[in-house]
């Protein structure tokens, strides 16, 4: 697996850092939509209204720009978004104007994701910038969802964007522990919390609506309520009200002979969330629970 997730790392890189070229599908997504923040995010909710949203309920009318980036430095074993590994990476390279023409007065935000934006970032961050300069004086949230692998230095810019814009940066907190983290996604997860603990401290910069949010996949067998107590006690530890999503797993990937998230798996973690002492708990994806 190693080998498999080098691999991986080379050829993202070769495609991804271009600040006027990215390898990626996009699409209008109707606010609100199933976005893992959506329960506490200007989309979905209002919150900061009216600097940071059209509506002081969820913005029904408006919409998110999806852009799902064709790339990932991690090669987790239960990946739920797989399908772009079989397609050429020669295939769908963009400029920036695919995304900038795309926004218009009913975009309220962009929202990277995929795959993961973090081998892309030097394209999002230009094309970002290029996108608030065309809706300066309107609203337009620039939002991440990453495994937050990536450079300090990418992390800030990826910070800031966020901030001024009244986004959000969505980690993926796959696993606390290093060596079960290695086993499911090819790499260590040390930078992964190096970042999220950085972020963690620019909260105070803007307190409504959330800018940092974090997520976790319970995975039957690998990621119980024991991983997850101690992921939410280290998030607890920097702020208890960082918003936390736990997403019920569905069989894909590497991982297809393992069941769905039971309801009681869901619910163990839930309470040993709660029991680390965070505040802002979620259970998604309820639909999958069996």
């Amino acid at each position: 697996m190693g080998f498999c997730g080098t691999r991986l790392n080379v050829g993202t890189k070769l495609i991804g850092g271009r600040p006027n070229e990215g390898n990626f599908t996009w699409y209008d997504d109707p606010l609100p939509t199933n976005c893992v923040g959506d329960w506490v995010c200007p989309g979905g909710t209002g919150c900061g209204y009216p600097e940071y949203s059209y509506s002081k309920k969820a913005e029904y009318g408006y919409k998110n720009q999806a852009v799902f980036f064709h790339s990932c430095t991690f090669n987790c074993l239960f990946c739920q978004n797989w399908h772009y590994r079989t397609q050429s990476t020669k295939r769908g390279k963009k400029g920036p104007d695919f995304i900038v023409n795309g926004v218009d007065e009913r975009t309220a935000c962009i929202c990277y994701f995929g795959g993961d934006p973090t081998p892309h970032l030097p394209y999002a961050i230009h094309t970002s910038k290029l996108a608030l300069e065309k809706k300066k004086g309107g609203i337009l949230r620039i939002c991440w969802e990453t495994n937050g692998a990536m450079n300090p230095k990418l992390l800030e810019k990826v910070a800031e964007l966020s901030l001024i814009s009244g986004g959000c940066v969505k980690f993926d907190l796959k696993t606390w522990d290093e060596g079960l983290h290695f086993a499911l996604c090819g790499v260590s997860n040390s930078w992964t919390l190096a970042n999220f603990k950085h972020l963690a401290g620019l909260l105070p910069k803007r307190p409504d609506p959330p800018f940092l949010l974090a997520s976790t996949l319970m995975v039957p067998g690998y990621v119980d309520e024991l991983e997850i107590g101690q992921i939410a006690a280290f998030i607890a530890s920097l702020n208890p009200d960082i918003p936390y999503s736990l997403l019920a797993f569905h069989p894909q990937f590497q991982m297809q002979d393992l069941p769905p998230t039971s309801r009681k798996q869901a619910q163990r973690c839930l309470e040993a969330a709660r029991s680390a002492g965070l505040r802002r708990v979620k259970v998604g994806n309820l639909h999958l629970l069996t």
